[in-house]
């Protein structure tokens, strides 16, 4: 497992026996991968840091840590289209978690559903089958 920083880069509440677990990248950050609870579309990819997690687990609703904009934001408030938090999981490595919601609304910033589908697919091969 790669180590963390030992340090977050902004002051946060989030319990430090679940700080200790993280293994942020070099601003301090992890991976938030965010999926519709319920059918398990992958709607979209955030960052968060110890501070925004604190707030995703207390409040209900999901916030991010903006590394354009250097804030935090939380998803809905200017667009309308909430995230309401069903459950966040940590992987194994302790560097993603899985938010699960209940998205409101579309995901993406462009207005899609989800911030996967502007990109399109990129033509992989698929691999065959198991049965």
């Amino acid at each position: 497992m790669p180590d963390a920083l030992p340090v977050p880069a902004r002051p946060s509440d989030l319990d430090p026996s679940l700080a200790a677990r993280l293994s942020r990248d070099a601003a301090g950050l992890v991976c938030a991968v965010v999926q519709q609870h319920d059918t398990g579309e992958v709607l979209m990819v955030g960052w968060m840091d110890d501070e925004a997690l604190h707030r995703t687990l207390t409040s209900g609703r999901v916030t991010f840590w903006s590394r354009s904009r250097q804030e935090y934001w939380r998803k809905g408030d200017t667009s309308g289209h909430l995230q309401h938090v069903r459950s966040v999981a940590l992987d194994c490595d302790g560097d993603a978690v899985l938010v699960r919601v209940d998205q409101v609304g579309a995901a993406c910033h462009t207005g899609a559903r989800t911030c996967f589908a502007a990109g399109g697919d990129l033509g992989a091969v698929v691999g065959p089958v198991r049965g």
